[in-house]
Formats: structure tokens, C-alpha cells, sequence
């Protein structure tokens, strides 16, 4: 078969990669849907293909003013900023505006002079307005789908747009090519191996004819070893580092 393209067509294909139809896999169809939604939120909350970040806009209601926060779609697992409402200095149209200033004054000069002077200018005034205007503070919890922003709503009115910086998860309905990521194949696998291993530890040591013996912990203590090497395989090669430790 080709590459697991939908939901059921990935589920057979870990059922095969445990010996199915060769071999009876005692797990229940319930417990097949839950392994695989274990399986792809461990995929989202830390593989690099898992999540990608958006922006994303919100157009202001009187709700919105009242409450002072947003109600965001489920897809999305984490907002990082607001952007800033407002600007110092740097209005369009402004003829006071710095940038429109060292363009008026200084942009001849730029084909035959240093750039240096001109970038940590503009860093200077990027510095200034984030003391003077400063960034909205935001509060989110993925749970709760909700953004509280802490600030004052005099500064928007309904029918404005909030653009928030956001990661959202890689929805495999849509973008169907996740179902054929080897990683999450593989681990879902032994998530279902686990759980055949745990339905079958009751019947230990349960003979059957011909002398064959269950041994569902075998396949349990397996299963655990091998989600253990993948989860630290996650951490090692799969994961974005920590913002702070980027070096």
C-alpha cells in the first residue's frame, strides 16, 4: 500500500507494522483513535514539522472591549505577541517621522557612505518605542482558547484589527502528507504496541493449544523501552532548542 494518506489508512498502517493480519492485535477500535490522538499531540507539542507559526488577525467587537480578550480557533497552541498599537515617530504620511527624515536628509549619501550608522539608527528608534509606546502585555492559557490583553481599549474601537504571532498545529485532514511522517508513525506504533501489551497482561501465562503461552508485559516492557528512546530521539533531533539557548 502507498503512503498512509487518511486517518484509517494510518492506522493500518501500524497495525501491519505489528504483524497484522498475520498476527491478532487485541486492541479495540476505541483504543486505536485514542493512541493515535496521543500520538499526533506529542507530534504537535514538539516536533518542528508539528506546528507553524502564523499571524493572526482579529477584527475588534464590542465583546471584545468589554471582556479584554480574544477567543481564538482550537488549531491554535500558543501566542506569543501582540503587535504594538500605535507608533512613535513613525506614522505614514508624517513629516515628522524619522524614518521620512534621514530618507529626505541622508538617503543620498547611503550609496557611498557606511550603512552602519543608518541600522543603528533605526535600532535606536525601534529602542524608543518600545520605552515610550512599549508592547501590550498578553496572557494565554491553549486550554482555555482565550487572550487576555492587558491594556487600556480606548486605543482600538470596534472594527479594528488585533494581528497576534501564533503557532498553530499541521492539521493532517488537510495536510495529508503528515500521516506519512516516519517519526509519528513509529511512535504510534508503539503506543499501540503498549496497549496490546497492557490488554493481554492479564492472560500471563495462559496456555493456549499447542503449548503457546501469553506474554503481554514482554510486549508492554518493549513497548515503554522503545517510547522512551523515541520521546529522548524527539528532544535530540526533532525539537527546536529553547529561544535562550540559541547560540
Amino acid at each position: 500500500m502507498a503512503i498512509p494518506s487518511t486517518r484509517d489508512q494510518f492506522t493500518e498502517y501500524c497495525l501491519r507494522k505489528l504483524g497484522k493480519p498475520v498476527i491478532e492485535i487485541n486492541v479495540d477500535a476505541d483504543q486505536l483513535d485514542d493512541r493515535v490522538d496521543e500520538a499526533l499531540k506529542y507530534y504537535w507539542d514538539y516536533h518542528f514539522d508539528g506546528t507553524e507559526m502564523i499571524y493572526y488577525k482579529h477584527q475588534v467587537t464590542a465583546n471584545n472591549v468589554s471582556s479584554a480578550s480574544v477567543t481564538v480557533p482550537d488549531n491554535i497552541i500558543g501566542v506569543v505577541e501582540m503587535f504594538a498599537i500605535g507608533n512613535f515617530g513613525t506614522g505614514a504620511g508624517d513629516i515628522f517621522n524619522i524614518q521620512y527624515q534621514i530618507a529626505l536628509n541622508d538617503l543620498y549619501t547611503l550609496t557611498n557612505v557606511s550603512m552602519v550608522p543608518y541600522y543603528m539608527t533605526m535600532e535606536h528608534v525601534a529602542f524608543l518605542q518600545e520605552l515610550l509606546v512599549g508592547a501590550q502585555p498578553i496572557r494565554y492559557n491553549r486550554h482555555k482558547n482565550i487572550i487576555n490583553i492587558d491594556m487600556n481599549f480606548d486605543k482600538v474601537t470596534v472594527g479594528d484589527y488585533l494581528v497576534f504571532r501564533a503557532y498553530q498545529v499541521v492539521d493532517p485532514t488537510t495536510y495529508t502528507e503528515v500521516w506519512g511522517d516516519r517519526w509519528l508513525q513509529n511512535y504510534c506504533t508503539q503506543l499501540i504496541k503498549k496497549q496490546w501489551g497492557s490488554n493481554l497482561t492479564k492472560f500471563n501465562g495462559l496456555q493456549l493449544p499447542g503449548g503457546v503461552t501469553f506474554n503481554g508485559q514482554q510486549l508492554y516492557d518493549e513497548a515503554v523501552e522503545e517510547l522512551k528512546l523515541m520521546e529522548e530521539e524527539m528532544i535530540n533531533s526533532y525539537s527546536l532548542p529553547v529561544t535562550d539557548m540559541q547560540g
